[in-house]
């Protein structure tokens, strides 16, 4: 056995429920509270989703990227949650819990049950999202993300 394919052996089976994901892949123009673009991809493999993003958003640029997927540990199992963490260009790292149930995207920030979210529903066609960023304390703001043709 060569040692491409002792590796190929060692990696773990793809979580099925990294399918709900696919709604997102492309780029979209982002309209609301933030503004500008999100292009989803995935990496090699289909392990995880990778998000990029240039928005303005409160009079500040954002850019940065985010890796959402399973996260495992050495030795261990994959998490039961789609997680994700966003690097951000002022140097913030935000940790969310995505969930896709039927035409309901939902990401939690931090655990699933936070009570800071984004929740939005997709259009019967599935090119455009359109929910709201809820944050403690009654802050937060709508956004809507439509597909780019292409």
């Amino acid at each position: 056995m060569s040692n491409d394919d002792t590796n190929n052996a060692a990696i773990a089976e793809r979580h099925p429920d990294l399918e709900r994901l696919d709604c997102l892949v492309g780029t979209w123009d982002v309209t609301g509270g933030a503004v500008g673009t999100a292009t989803y991809e995935w990496m090699d493999g289909r392990f995880f989703l990778i998000q990029h993003v240039e928005l303005e958003q409160f009079g500040e640029r954002v850019h940065g990227f985010e890796v959402i997927g399973h996260n495992q540990d050495f030795g261990s199992e994959p998490d039961a949650e789609i997680r994700s963490c966003f690097y951000g260009n002022m140097g913030d790292t935000l940790r969310y819990v995505y969930e896709v149930d039927g035409d309901i995207l939902t990401s939690w920030g931090g655990e699933k049950g936070s009570p800071a979210f984004y929740r939005a529903t997709f259009s019967p066609d599935g090119n455009v999202v359109s929910g709201d960023w809820v944050y403690p304390g009654g802050g937060g703001y709508s956004s809507t993300m439509t597909r780019r043709a292409g």
